[in-house]
């Protein structure tokens, strides 16, 4: 057996014919790559999504489509200096001029006030049905996922009730018992059947955060379950949280739109999209063009929140984070 003792920094035969070198630590030379930056605090989770997403193209369009939509909400007068319930029948289907950008429907509405104001409505229900939402099915996800056992049975057999119903179906049936319909009323439908998916978001979220080191550490701390709940669990389960309801505004939107459509929505004398394709569905047979003004206003709001949600998920949920 060959003889194998220490060695210095000297070249050494150690086997037959082969030879090794051992550096000692002052001939070690410390690269600038070596060395630690220590006043600078590393990044967190929400910090690096931030980094990340700024630097996605499809986040700045997005967020300037949106900017431009809720400054038309927040605002209508900057854009249409007409009223949108104002009709003149003596205006009837003019076509497009100075004075009507978008020319006038049958009754002589101007169409880009109504337009204009038609947003504020549709996006209205969606931003309020996504905070229900969000609300409702983020808070009993979490307490179902975090907590388990009978708990967690109960409201995933409850969503599973809900879930199983499809949304337009459901929100025909039940706006048409409605006595009165508003902003709220459809709202609160759209919450009451919307809510399961947002809770199956936020179980699975809490179910695999109630298993990490932090939980350990806060509850070996002495915090509470309910304070380790809604101080660590519920703030690292938005992340998917947000994604799905920023889709799911988008889909509110649309949903809307539809009820809307069917007469069955808002009421006849609100200003909506809806209402507004409904109008110039008739008149689309004559070659009439007006059911493409507040259709792609539609299109347009709608594809800008399918684009956030879609960078969002990219950059906020952990199963597509590299």
């Amino acid at each position: 057996m060959p003889d194998i003792t220490a060695f210095s920094h000297f070249s050494r035969p150690v086997y037959p014919g082969q030879e090794r070198f051992v550096a000692g630590p002052d001939e070690v030379e410390v690269l600038a790559i070596d060395a630690v930056v220590a006043d600078v605090q590393p990044a967190g989770f929400w910090k690096s999504a931030w980094l990340e997403l700024r630097t996605k193209p499809v986040f700045i369009a997005s967020m300037v489509l949106l900017a431009i939509i809720f400054v038309v909400v927040l605002f209508p007068g900057l854009f249409a200096h007409q009223d949108p319930h104002y009709a003149a029948l003596e205006d009837s289907l003019l076509p497009p001029s100075s004075t009507h950008w978008f020319g006038t429907d049958l009754q002589g509405h101007d169409i880009f006030a109504r337009v204009i104001y038609g947003a504020r409505a549709s996006v209205e229900v969606g931003v309020l049905a996504t905070i229900a939402v969000v609300i409702v099915g983020g808070l009993l996800g979490t307490i179902a996922g975090f907590f388990g056992g009978w708990l967690d049975s109960v409201i995933a057999r409850v969503s599973d009730i809900f879930f199983g119903l499809p949304l337009i179906l459901a929100a025909v049936v039940t706006m048409q018992m409605m006595s009165s319909r508003n902003v709220l009323t459809v709202v609160i439908v759209l919450a009451i059947f919307s809510w399961p998916q947002v809770a199956r978001i936020a179980r699975s979220a809490a179910i695999a955060i109630r298993g990490e080191e932090f939980i350990t550490a806060s509850r070996s701390l002495g915090a509470s379950r309910f304070r380790t709940l809604f101080t660590h669990v519920m703030p690292n389960a938005l992340g998917p949280v947000i994604v799905i309801a920023t889709i799911s505004l988008g889909t509110f939107i649309v949903t809307e739109a539809t009820l809307s459509y069917l007469g069955i929505g808002l009421p006849s004398t609100a200003v909506s999209w809806g209402i507004d394709i409904a109008a110039g569905q008739e008149l689309l047979r004559e070659g009439s063009p007006i059911l493409f003004y507040p259709a792609a206003a539609l299109a347009i709001t709608v594809l800008a929140f399918m684009m956030l949600g879609d960078v969002l998920r990219d950059v906020l949920d952990p199963k597509a984070r590299h």
